[in-house]
């Protein structure tokens, strides 16, 4: 047996059910010359709108060592469940996640020393890469509702490495799906971005001290500068007056095109493009392309608004708020573990205005379709609200097909998206003909999102082309992932991109 785990609570079955939620996450990292707990706490706070059900943070201290502490997001906020024990953390380096995934981090003992590490990823092989683990005698020890915890197994596949970089390698090497992690060491923080680079890392700088987030809107109030974006398969160790390059960056790159749609704070960067340019871009395309009439343009909020405003600027139409978003308590809809719950959720944040809607032919904007279900509730509110009609337009290309790298929904199938229920009805089977559905204005394009206006209850549906969206993030086609909407993935080992 190559190592044992620091601690052994439970012995795993191999028969054990795996699985994960597949949702995204964030994290915040950062070492200075003097506590680092206020900027980490707070660092670690601007990812909250990445997941809401699990957050941590840990510390290293010489005198102290490690501090860590885990909470649940489920029913409280980041900031209410840690700002009581801050005083119990101390050192000058640190990292945070918010996870919907696994409880994070996990402390490792190990030949390559003692370590925290935390990630941001979607493994699609757990249970052959444990089953793997498991024959060589491994043990596996953090679980939470008979999971895996895939950041554990992450560390597993590091500590098989004679080095930190050679570990990390041989988890690009193992997973099917993506991982980004930054890993807490007696001497520094590493960041180690995707493969791909499907998930960011970006890296900031002040006086006397360095940080790696998912997020640059973690950087501006804590008086960090942008340093720049880590690229895919990058390895950097931060120390608190500077960043030593351990691995040079790969040369394939598929960063995920939904974190400008939708995951990304609006005035975030990736690759150094803001989110918030971005929406208004694409919509403003689409604003210009439309020739449909109508009195007044709205997003629904938040990511919705955007696109809406370029829409507005696109389609030289008025931009009023006839929905707003009740924001003192109420969370992201997508995250529930029903569908009943994430209904209701969607219901009661967003406040329909009958003194703005009432004998309005209106735009609406949003940033996707999932399942369709929280937009026909909202479309039916919209109407019975007064609206004369409801037109609505989205800032991506229809969902074909499901994430495989990044889970965007909570969704456990792809039968979850409407367009494949569309599909199966159509063609008998939901895996017909998939490419031309995906193909913008093909006959089965335009019947299939004609079916979804008839199913939603809109006046009209129209989705922002797939080369509109290209076009408005600014990055070659190839250094963008679009699977989910032309089912387009890409090998790292093979310079080339592939239909499923």
């Amino acid at each position: 047996m190559k190592f044992i785990l620091y601690c052994l609570r439970f012995a795993l079955p191999l028969h054990l059910n795996f699985s994960i939620d597949k949702t995204m996450g964030g994290f915040f990292g950062t070492i200075s010359v003097k506590d680092c707990v206020n900027d980490l706490f707070y660092g670690t706070d601007y990812n909250s709108h990445l997941g809401t059900k699990r957050a941590g943070m840990v510390t290293f201290d010489p005198d102290k060592g490690f501090c860590r502490s885990i909470h649940s997001l489920e029913r409280n906020y980041f900031r209410s469940r840690f700002e009581d024990e801050l005083s119990s953390f101390a050192g000058n380096q640190g990292v945070g996640v918010i996870s919907d995934t696994d409880p994070q981090p996990i402390i490792i003992n190990s030949h390559l020393g003692r370590y925290a590490v935390v990630t941001v990823a979607k493994i699609n092989n757990l249970r052959e890469i444990a089953d793997e683990l498991l024959a060589e005698r491994m043990h596996l020890s953090e679980m939470s509702a008979n999971k895996i915890n895939q950041t554990e197994l992450v560390a597993l596949l590091i500590n098989m490495g004679t080095s930190f970089v050679d570990g990390i390698n041989k988890v690009y090497d193992k997973i099917d799906g993506s991982c980004s992690m930054l890993i807490l060491t007696e001497n520094g923080i590493i960041a180690a971005r995707d493969a791909l680079g499907r998930t960011p890392i970006v890296i900031g700088r002040k006086d006397g001290a360095y940080a790696a987030t998912s997020e640059t809107t973690c950087f501006p109030n804590l008086d960090y500068k942008v340093v720049r974006d880590l690229g895919p398969g990058e390895i950097v160790r931060l120390h608190s007056d500077s960043m030593e390059v351990l691995q040079q960056p790969f040369e394939d790159s598929q960063i995920c095109s939904f974190l400008w749609v939708y995951y990304g704070f609006p005035s975030s960067d990736y690759e150094g493009i803001n989110t918030e340019a971005v929406r208004e871009r694409n919509g403003k395309m689409l604003g210009e392309e439309d020739d449909t009439e109508a009195d007044l343009v709205c997003g629904i909020p938040d990511s919705g608004v955007g696109m809406a405003l370029g829409y507005s600027e696109g389609h030289n139409i008025a931009y009023k708020r006839a929905v707003v978003k009740y924001t003192p308590t109420w969370p992201r809809s997508f995250t529930p573990g029903t569908q009943t719950r994430r209904d209701l959720v969607a219901k009661m944040k967003l406040i329909p205005n009958p003194a703005i809607l009432k004998d309005q032919r209106i735009i609406f904007c949003d940033d996707s379709i999932v399942r369709g279900t929280q937009l026909r509730d909202n479309v039916r509110t919209f109407f019975e609200n007064g609206a004369k009609e409801v037109h609505v337009r989205i800032s991506c290309p229809p969902l074909v097909y499901g994430c495989p790298f990044i889970g965007f929904t909570a969704s456990k199938s792809d039968m979850e998206l409407i367009t494949r229920r569309i599909i199966k009805d159509f063609e008998g089977d939901a895996e017909k003909n998939l490419d031309k559905y995906a193909t913008t204005d093909s006959p089965e394009y335009k019947r299939m999102v004609e079916e979804m206006s008839r199913r939603l209850g809109l006046t009209s549906l129209k989705f922002s082309k797939l080369e509109n969206l290209v076009e408005s993030i600014g990055l070659p086609k190839e250094r963008i992932c679009t699977h989910c909407f032309d089912g387009t993935s890409y090998c790292r080992r093979h310079c080339h991109c592939k239909k499923n």
